[in-house]
């Protein structure tokens, strides 16, 4: 049997018709990942996170368990997040880059969908591009409550840090 690296994805969507951007998202992951997707969370409606708008979220989290392909766990994540971003922009994101206010935190706008990679099984991955566990996770309760929901107990308690004030 192959050894499979389990991992997690954040959705989130509010513009659009949101539940089907989600709907279309996870779909559209099966078909770049060529892997059907192993969990996938409740889909809950949250308030803006680091910025205001009047359109609510809707955030799930979802688990793709991919077969170790030989690469670094590196190199594969960074490879992952390029079909996300595909992805993204194939379902109405507009690509720039991040805008940062004086005190240098990001700003955040409205997006008809953000796909984040969380975890990628028990690695930790750091470029100027990509970090994972991904650095907010565990300050966002629309990321936390529906990872919770599909997370193993191995990943939980390889990050116990992460998850400890979320059991």
């Amino acid at each position: 049997m192959m050894d499979m690296v389990q991992t997690y994805f954040s959705l989130g969507s509010n513009l659009g018709e949101r539940r089907k951007n989600i709907l279309s998202s996870v779909a559209l992951m099966e078909e770049y990942f060529s892997l059907r997707a192993t969990a996938l969370s409740s889909i809950i409606e949250t308030q803006p996170w680091g910025f205001e708008s009047e359109d609510a979220f809707l955030n799930c989290a979802v688990r793709f368990d991919f077969p170790l392909c030989g690469i670094s766990p590196s190199l594969h994540a960074h490879a992952i997040l390029r079909l996300c971003k595909e992805i993204e922009k194939s379902l109405g994101r507009e690509v720039h880059e991040p805008i940062y206010d004086k005190e240098g935190r990001r700003i955040y706008s409205s997006r008809p969908i953000d796909i984040d990679i969380l975890l990628y099984g028990e690695e930790r991955v750091t470029s100027p591009v990509l970090i994972i566990p991904h650095p907010l996770m565990s300050q966002r309760a629309f990321v936390m409550e529906p990872l919770l929901e599909i997370a193993s107990d191995k990943v939980k308690e390889a990050f116990g840090d992460i998850f400890q004030k979320w059991l």
